[in-house]
C-alpha cells in the first residue's frame, strides 16, 4: 500500500501554459539586464535554483546567495502576476486520482516533491485550487539536485508517518525521466505521466513502476 504519495507539479498536477517560463525570462531582464537567454535552456525537471545558476554563469556572473535571493524576489511577484493571465489548469484525472489515494485506508499522504521553490510552488497550486491537499513534501529552496530534494522529502514523510515508513510504501508521481531518476534514488516505487515533458515511449525507456498518457482512470489499487 501507498503510504506517501509524492508529486511533481509542473506537467503532472498543473498546467500553466508558460507562465513561469516567462517570470522567469522577465525576472533576469528586470533585475540582471539579461534577455533572450532561456529560449535555449530545458525547463522541465529542473529545479529552480539550478536555472537561475546555469543562466547566470552563462552570462559570466559568478551566483551569489544575494543574486539568488534577488531573483527569487522579483520572479514571485512576476509568477503570480502572469498566472492571473494564464488559461492552464489542473490537469485531467488529477483531482479524480488524489482523491482515490486518500480513500484508502489508511489514507495515503500526499506531498510534493518538486523542482519549483516552495513559495512558487504554493503560488501555482493555489492559483488552480490545489495547495491544500499537499501536507509534506520538499523543493528547490532545500538542494539544488533533485535527488536530494527526494531523500528530504523521504525524510520528512517518515517525520509525519514515523521510522517503519518504507521505501517501497512511498510513490512518486512526474512527467519526466527526472521523476523516475529521484524515484528510484530513494527506492520509492515510480509512476511517469505523459502528460508533461515526455512522451509515453520516452517515459517507458527509464523503466518505471508504471507509464500511462494520463492519471484519468488509473486504478489505484493496481499500486499495491
Amino acid at each position: 500500500m501507498v503510504r506517501l504519495a509524492l508529486f511533481d507539479i509542473d506537467g503532472t498536477l498543473i498546467r500553466t501554459h508558460g507562465a513561469g517560463v516567462r517570470a522567469f525570462a522577465r525576472a533576469f531582464a528586470v533585475e540582471f539586464g539579461l534577455g533572450n537567454g532561456t529560449e535555449t535552456m530545458s525547463f522541465a525537471g529542473r529545479t529552480d535554483t539550478s536555472l537561475v545558476r546555469e543562466f547566470l554563469r552563462q552570462h559570466g556572473r559568478q551566483v551569489t546567495p544575494e543574486d539568488m535571493q534577488r531573483f527569487f524576489d522579483c520572479y514571485v511577484f512576476l509568477l503570480d502576476h502572469y498566472l492571473r493571465e494564464s488559461t492552464g489548469g489542473v490537469i485531467p484525472g488529477v483531482p479524480e486520482f488524489l482523491a482515490a489515494l486518500q480513500r484508502q485506508h489508511p489514507p495515503a499522504v500526499l506531498g510534493l516533491l518538486t523542482g519549483n521553490i516552495r513559495l512558487g510552488a504554493e503560488i501555482k497550486l493555489r492559483r488552480f485550487g490545489l495547495w491544500g491537499p499537499f501536507v509534506t513534501g520538499a523543493f528547490a529552496d532545500d538542494h539544488e539536485d533533485r535527488n536530494e530534494i527526494a531523500r528530504v522529502a523521504f525524510a520528512r514523510g517518515r517525520a509525519l508517518l514515523g521510522d517503519t515508513l518504507q521505501p517501497d510504501e512511498v510513490l512518486v508521481v512526474g512527467d519526466t525521466p527526472h521523476d523516475i531518476r529521484c524515484g528510484r534514488a530513494i527506492g520509492a516505487k515510480t509512476l511517469a505521466v505523459a502528460t508533461g515533458g515526455a512522451t509515453l515511449e520516452e517515459l517507458q525507456k527509464h523503466q518505471p513502476d508504471w507509464a500511462v498518457p494520463t492519471l484519468e482512470g488509473f486504478p489505484v489499487e493496481t499500486l499495491a
